[in-house]
């Protein structure tokens, strides 16, 4: 019923009196090439049935009415956040353990979803102005998951996939997840399970005190396999039980004299001494900050080679400090780092989750190996991405027809970089955020083994 605003990022923003996931109506983008996104739909606790069309306030965030709901039936004002956003980093904390034995209200039934409404979870003090959550998400299913999907509430439910797990294992996975309604996320499980979440940091309006995005061609920090790197970031392996800090900074991947508050990493657990070792959980923190209770970083119980991202605040010096409940080798390549705003800072934009590709679907969906051609064009996908974006924040799925020994994403028009985003040897559908540079707004894909790959996209970074 009213007309569109065009944003300061490029695109068009509107309201629809009807139609969403309850048919009070929505609000939504649409590029200037046509691709459209739901961002919200009404629930008519939160309003129902707008009219009038969007402002765009000087803080980024849209503002506007709606002709009905809310407490009386009347109308309510409602704000959407979908400026920039900048990280602040907290100690990492535990946000939600629904396990029963561990004091939670029970697994998310099959077929169903849940809200948690983050500022309220866990006592970790996040602030109800977060507008993006950086966490680590794990299952614990009694049984097959098939997939677990995770998004804002009040959001339609997107169709992706945060992580699969079809044998039933323990598993984590990284998100970065924009705050939805009253600060609350959904989480979605096709099977019946627990969901332990963890938080490291948040998004939150851009100000004085946020840290902004610095991205790096992915580099390897660390490999305690090798006696090649600076002391304390290669060999020995990691002692079971035992905590162990790594100096980030004596890595000449890290540019000299920067002052980082926090690192984009993904950490990979390679079982020591060979393959079949299991690990119980692995944790990072900044050092000298400790957790007061256990997080966990990922889980590798059926000792094969297990990834996974994680954004970890600078310690001392800027180091880390990474405990393993088991002996175990560890890998941590970098794809980036937060520190103050200056030149070069880029700030986080978040989207409706939405499926950048999906090889089965693309030309005669055959798997791939080696190098993959075309590359991923993310700006011309169905998502619309703008132009300007320079690191994509992705979930990288892939469905390998055999053991894969490693998938790696890197910026498009480079070399490709020795460094890998998740590993498969066992041949299960594995998953792992990545984040990834680009300057042309595409990226490179590289497989060791025959697989089918699925990016699926939840925010990005740009100026």
């Amino acid at each position: 019923m009213a007309g569109l605003v065009q944003a300061t990022d490029g695109n068009f923003y509107g309201t629809t009196l009807g139609g969403g996931t309850q048919g009070w109506g929505t609000v939504f983008k649409i590029t200037a090439g046509g691709a459209l996104t739901t961002l919200h739909s009404f629930n008519v606790t939160d309003g129902a049935a707008p009219w009038a069309e969007l402002v765009q306030a000087a803080d980024g965030n849209f503002y506007g009415t709606a002709g009905g709901g809310g407490g009386y039936d009347n109308g309510t004002v409602f704000r959407l956040s979908v400026g920039p956003a900048q990280f602040i980093p907290v100690t990492p904390c535990r946000l939600v353990d629904t396990r029963p034995d561990r004091g939670g209200s029970g697994p998310i039934p099959g077929g169903t979803y849940r809200n948690f409404p983050i500022p309220q979870e866990g006592g970790c003090n996040i602030p109800t102005t977060a507008a993006a959550y950086s966490l680590n998400v794990s299952v614990v299913p009694p049984g097959q998951l098939a997939y677990l999907t995770i998004w804002p509430t009040g959001g339609e439910q997107p169709v992706v996939a945060t992580l699969n797990s079809l044998d039933g294992r323990i598993k984590a996975d990284a998100a970065i997840v924009p705050a939805g309604v009253g600060g609350a996320i959904s989480i979605y499980a096709t099977n019946t399970t627990n969901v332990v979440l963890d938080i490291n940091g948040y998004f939150a309006p851009v100000s004085g005190s946020t840290l902004a995005f610095y991205p790096l061609t992915p580099c390897r920090i660390a490999d305690t396999r090798k006696d090649t790197f600076p002391p304390g970031l290669g060999v020995p392996h990691l002692s079971g039980g035992v905590e162990r800090d790594f100096p980030v900074l004596s890595s000449s991947c890290i540019p000299a004299g920067i002052n980082a508050q926090a690192y984009s990493f993904n950490f990979a657990a390679v079982p020591y001494p060979a393959l079949g070792y299991p690990l119980g959980y692995l944790e990072v923190w900044p050092t000298d900050q400790k957790p007061q209770h256990p997080v966990s970083t990922l889980n590798n119980l059926t000792g094969t080679i297990v990834a996974n991202a994680a954004i970890v605040p600078a310690g001392t010096s800027g180091e880390i400090t990474v405990f393993a409940t088991n002996d175990t080798d560890l890998v941590i390549d970098i794809n980036g780092y937060f520190a103050a705003a200056g030149t070069g800072g880029l700030s986080l934009y978040g989207v409706q989750p939405c499926r950048v590709i999906d090889t089965r679907k693309v030309g005669s969906g055959q798997p791939f190996s080696g190098t993959l051609s075309p590359p991923v064009d993310v700006v011309d996908s169905p998502c619309g991405l703008p132009a300007a974006a320079q690191a994509y924040v992705f979930n990288a799925s892939v469905v390998p027809t055999g053991g894969l020994g490693y998938l790696t994403l890197w910026p498009d028009g480079t070399d490709r970089p020795t460094v890998s985003t998740l590993n498969a040897i066992d041949g299960w559908i594995t998953n792992n955020m990545a984040i990834v540079p680009s300057t042309n707004g595409k990226v490179d894909a590289y497989a060791s083994g025959l697989t089918q790959l699925i990016l699926d996209i939840s925010s990005y970074f740009a100026p």
